[in-house]
């Protein structure tokens, strides 16, 4: 018995403790004690049974006007009713809950947007190495070097590349695709993509190809073929595409745009956008 006592006072130091480290909103605390109070009959000192009934030998009381007490059950002093109590937490636990999504919201497009920058970051290094080795070279104003968040875009132009209709690369300008080729193996760690593309004049009737979609598609596979036969770029990271005349970048309806939009690009994607 004695060593049960100090057990049970042991355990009532260490609730005593728990509940006087807690915090107890006072408000629902009440509201919640006059809930269980009306429903299961648990009243204050000197409160009395619900209803005037006959107490009968089993202790079951015979309740007058039972329909008008089990639909009163709940009520409080104020008229609420547990369900409105339930309501207005549940309303509550809503609000805590939205406001939750909203931080956690907040906090991924925080994420996304110091991912960007360090992607854009990448880029802007790579493109400014890119540009130093073609400022060494005559590549340097045959193509143009651009950059985003994802990759370093190399623009030459398809007239340097290909005759007219054709999809082989012309004798004088291998060598600029072996600096491509140097290139690439120097800088791309990651994955290259390139893109064929033409202008909306139609393909002539006759020829090899039907379409401008096909004839784009053949560049950039001819492309392809050259660097990975002569350079030791690894074929399983290089994507090859043809873009027809649907991504112009200037006005179809004057020769010059015309000439910009038959071009080659060889996007080189940065290393934190590869590995994404």
């Amino acid at each position: 018995m004695a060593t049960f006592s100090d057990l049970m006072n042991l355990l009532l130091c260490f609730f005593a403790l728990l509940f006087s480290m807690s915090s107890v909103d006072a408000k629902k605390y009440d509201e919640v004690a006059k809930s269980f109070a009306e429903t299961f009959s648990i009243f204050q000192a000197g409160g009395s049974a619900i209803g005037d009934g006959t107490m009968v030998n089993n202790g079951v009381s015979q309740l007058n006007e039972l329909s008008v007490y089990f639909s009163s059950m709940g009520l409080t002093e104020q008229g609420s009713t547990n369900n409105e109590i339930q309501q207005a937490s549940d309303e509550e636990s809503d609000q805590n809950a939205s406001g939750g999504m909203e931080g956690e919201d907040e906090k991924l497009a925080e994420a996304k947007e110091e991912l960007t920058e360090a992607q854009l970051e990448a880029s802007e290094q790579l493109a400014e190495q890119i540009e130093e080795m073609l400022s060494e070279t005559t590549l340097g104003q045959e193509i143009d070097v651009d950059y985003t968040s994802q990759y370093v875009l190399l623009t030459v132009n398809g007239a340097l590349l290909f005759d007219s209709g054709s999809d082989t690369i012309k004798e004088d300008a291998l060598p600029y695709v072996d600096k491509i080729g140097e290139l690439l193996v120097r800088y791309a760690d990651g994955t290259i993509e390139i893109e064929g593309h033409t202008d909306n004049v139609p393909v002539g009737r006759g020829g090899r190809y039907s379409s401008n979609d096909e004839l784009s598609g053949a560049r950039a596979l001819s492309v392809f073929d050259y660097l990975i036969s002569h350079t030791s770029l690894d074929p399983a990271k290089i994507k090859h595409s043809g873009r027809g005349e649907y991504v112009p970048v200037a006005d179809n309806s004057t020769p010059e745009g015309r000439a910009k939009n038959r071009r080659v690009e060889v996007k080189i994607y940065n290393g934190l956008s590869d590995s994404l």
